[in-house]
């Protein structure tokens, strides 16, 4: 029962963003510019759901918490397809599948050009996502895939530019930056730090009794 709970839950996660606009769009909630709202809303749960699959990773080595690890990639699939539907939104929608203006806006605009960066970084991590690009690509793999971290930031970027109230963007930049610090090299120097002091500890007690 566990194991299959601890299997669906990142489906479950992904899929109930989706389930939450049906939901808006069948019960006409999408406010006055349901186009707006969709942007933002799919743009905000495709950087949520980047940023839950970067944190499975310090779960696991922070907290020792292992079966986090097996929702590191679908939560990152679920975020690209978020994304996607996010630019699918902005230039059928929203643009029309102009071209011409869809360029210029990329062009002029720095929360476009920010946003559209993070797509492009993002499209090679889910199409070697697999186990045979990994098996392919073998220590190469590793190092395409730490260029998760630049779409993130330049995620973060993109929200923080188009925003009118910068909090919600702050937020998701400092979360990005605890998980960047959690992965830096010097935890393990740290942890053996913690490890020598709480060993020093019960040596004294012992010799004190």
């Amino acid at each position: 029962m566990t194991a299959n709970v601890t299997r669906l839950a990142p489906h479950l996660i992904g899929l109930l963003p989706l389930a939450w606009l049906i939901g808006d769009a069948l019960g006409n909630r999408l406010t006055a510019n349901p186009i707006q709202y969709l942007t933002q809303r799919t743009g905000w749960f495709a950087l949520a759901l980047l940023l839950a699959s970067l944190a499975c990773t310090p779960l696991n080595r922070w907290l020792g918490w292992k079966p986090v690890m097996r929702w590191r990639k679908p939560l990152g699939l679920y975020s690209f397809g978020y994304a996607s539907l996010h630019l699918a939104i902005f230039a059928a929608l929203d643009y029309g599948l102009d071209l011409s203006l869809i360029s210029q806006a990329v062009i002029e605009k720095r929360y476009i050009i920010a946003g559209f960066l993070a797509f492009l970084l993002l499209v090679p991590l889910a199409i070697t996502s697999t186990a045979g690009w990994q098996r392919r690509l073998k220590q190469w793999w590793r190092r395409l895939h730490r260029l998760v971290y630049l779409a993130a930031a330049l995620a973060v970027a993109h929200y923080l530019w188009l925003s009118k109230d910068p909090r919600p963007a702050l937020l998701a930049g400092s979360v990005l930056i605890v998980l960047l610090v959690a992965r830096f090299p010097a935890r393990q120097s740290w942890q053996r730090v913690v490890q020598w002091r709480y060993e020093r500890t019960q040596r004294q007690t012992r010799t004190r009794r």
